[in-house]
């Protein structure tokens, strides 16, 4: 951070701090600029009443918003006294794991030193603003050891006319996206942050969510019916279906209170990402650059840490039915299953409860085998068994001790304050075991791997599991500029049986070039990807990327078309929801000089078959692709 930096910023700087008589200090509007000038987080001028909005270029992203933060029942956004301010700017790059290598965090920021005129508590909004979207939180100072009780209802609303994206909590994050038009959206209806929206006339798009949710409840989001999307915390979601089923409503109606916080309240930050287009979306660094660095103690190499080396995992569970089982054991079974991970290329193998089963010396001979072939080993468990100190040290030793490498962790389903004191207990735990996270029945991440190099996975996601979803085809040509936008998540990624519904195959395999996570778990049995016509295509798939280029024939729900560079690699995987078209696509994001160009097409005649070619290709080349309904397409550009 460099301190004293003039950033692009307007406001009342001649403004004495207040005295504790006076009632309200005249404010004058705040306007923080991003580095470019492009992006600007306006506060308004009226003190009696807090408000904001966003603007790109010429264009309204957030309208006028009234910004509402509570604290043990005193509303402090409304009567304020301006005490001053403090101007900065950042600017830096680090090591990522996701669509890109190299984060870039350029921002500027200003923090206002504000009191509420009736309890007399003063507090500080801090704003930072990037090229690519703004976040703003609430600083209150407190004592060690005091409790109190925050609650906010800021809003966000809406140009009329602009296209959402959301989901409801019914399945908590565990959910099918809608797309509406914002002024159609009812009043009451909830949304499961990021919501995604595109501005009207084609003028952009931007997302809303939180980063940095630590010590706090988390944010979910309701329509006022004027469109507006209000900020609740997890006392007021309603009662999801997942959590009633393993918790009961009696659960739910305890965590229905407020949380309280002690010593000092610092929000999560509020965030709206703001994109002239989808690649700028998509590449968007804004959530991980809101959160703190690793500790280098846990973390020395920070996300290139050894131990947190990113890689596709296989997981028997959606479609263990392949081969025959009959005669055979689990154990063996499973051994067979970490065989077959490594000839794919993987480098994890997620076990479920069975394992438990098994002595520690038959753990020791399977982890033993699998990490022979390169394969790592996770093992599932219930949240609801790691809830004490002497309950996660008891598991995570047992698992350091027989050499198993991280854990799947399951069943959150709420967004309630303990549920986020549980994941960094659990990830601080971790880290001191050189142990690996995959949270599932999760809650959103909100760039917190940055902090914890080791959260590998939040689930959070209606993904393969989830056999009833129909159109999974426009299902997953929603997901990259949705839910995904928020990190990584589990979606057990390509399959070749029917839970594909209305996609091909060469769709399923484009999925896994699309989606992203440090580790990306395939849904598919292994013996059916060794199978596979595209297996060598399959093989070469990364799970994070160095760079990542969205193409402008990409449309939300209708059509992906990403470019993923891995050193000198390249893939090309298109989506398709349907109906079956033709497009041309450039190949000027290639390198310099020729290329071995393996492509898998859809069978245009057999959806459950593909077509592999291989070509030579240049940059600048225009390539022809023929999707079926719900079709893909994959081309692995190698030197």
């Amino acid at each position: 951070m460099q301190q004293g930096t003039k950033p692009a910023i307007e406001l009342n700087e001649e403004e004495k701090p207040s005295r504790r008589t006076q009632r309200v200090v005249p404010m004058n509007e705040v306007r923080v600029a991003s580095p470019d000038g492009r992006v600007k987080f306006i506060v308004g001028s009226n003190p009696e009443r807090l408000s904001f909005k966003v603007t790109l270029d010429e264009a309204v992203v957030i309208e006028p918003s009234a910004i509402h933060m509570m604290l043990d029942g005193y509303h402090l956004s409304s009567g304020v006294i301006f005490n001053g301010s403090e101007t900065y700017s950042m600017d830096e790059t680090y090591d990522w794991h996701g669509v890109h290598s190299t984060a870039v965090n350029r921002c500027n920021g200003v923090k206002l030193r504000l009191t509420h005129d009736l309890s007399m508590t003063a507090y500080v909004l801090e704003i930072r603003v990037f090229d690519d979207g703004i976040a703003y939180r609430h600083v209150i100072e407190g004592d060690a050891g005091v409790s109190r009780v925050p609650d906010e209802a800021s809003e966000f609303v809406l140009p009329a006319g602009a296209t959402i994206w959301y989901h409801g909590l019914e399945g908590h994050y565990e959910a099918e996206y809608v797309k509406e038009n914002v002024s159609d959206i009812r009043a009451g209806e909830w949304s499961g942050p990021p919501l995604t929206f595109e501005l009207p006339n084609h003028e952009g798009y931007g997302a809303i969510t939180e980063a940095n949710l630590v010590n706090y409840s988390g944010m979910a989001l309701e329509c006022d019916g004027r469109r507006g999307w209000v900020v609740g915390l997890a006392h007021r979601h309603p009662i999801n279906y997942p959590y009633e089923l393993r918790y009961g409503r009696e659960e739910a109606k305890r965590l229905a209170t407020p949380a309280s916080v002690n010593g000092t309240v610092t929000t999560p930050w509020r965030v709206v990402l703001v994109a002239r287009d989808l690649n700028m979306l998509v590449n968007s660094d804004i959530l991980h650059n809101l959160c703190p660095p690793a500790e280098t103690r846990l973390f020395p190499q920070q996300v290139k840490t050894p131990w947190v080396e990113p890689g596709l995992a296989v997981w028997d569970y959606v479609d263990r039915n392949y081969v025959s089982r009959e005669g055979i054991s689990q154990f063996e079974l499973m051994k067979d299953f970490s065989r077959m991970g490594h000839e794919i290329g993987a480098k994890y193998h997620i076990l479920e409860g069975f394992a438990y089963r098994w002595t520690d010396e038959e753990i020791r001979e399977f982890v033993q085998y699998s990490n022979a072939l390169g394969v790592k080993v996770l093992f599932w468990r219930h949240s609801n068994q790691l809830r004490t100190a002497e309950s996660r040290d008891e598991f995570f030793s047992r698992l350091h001790r027989l050499g198993v490498s991280g854990a799947k962790i399951d069943f959150f389903d709420h967004e309630a304050k303990e549920n986020i004191d549980l994941y960094e207990e659990l990830l601080r735990l971790a880290a001191e075991y050189e142990l690996v996270l995959n949270f599932h029945g999760s809650n959103k991440p909100t760039g917190r791997t940055r902090t914890w190099p080791n959260a590998m996975i939040y689930e959070g996601i209606r993904g393969m599991e989830s056999g009833g979803l129909k159109l999974r085809a426009r299902h997953e040509t929603i997901l990259p500029f949705t839910r995904y936008l928020a990190g990584p998540a589990d979606y057990t990624t390509m399959i070749f049986t029917e839970r594909r519904r209305d996609s091909t195959w060469a769709h399923q395999i484009a999925c896994l070039a699309t989606f992203h996570s440090p580790i990306l778990t395939i849904a598919a049995h292994p013996q059916s990807v060794l199978d596979s016509a595209a297996v060598d295509v399959i093989r070469s798939m990364e799970a994070v990327w160095d760079e990542t280029i969205v193409l402008p024939e990409s449309s939300i729900g209708e059509l992906t078309v990403f470019a993923r560079r891995s050193g000198e690699k390249w893939v090309l995987a298109v989506m398709s929801a349907g109906p079956a078209r033709s497009i041309r696509v450039d190949l000027s994001f290639l390198g310099e000089g020729g290329y071995k160009a393996t492509l898998v097409r859809d069978h245009l005649h057999n959806e459950e078959a593909v077509v592999v070619e291989n070509h030579t290709a240049q940059r600048g080349d225009m390539l022809a692709i023929e999707l079926n309904s719900g079709g893909g397409f994959v081309g692995l550009f190698t030197k």
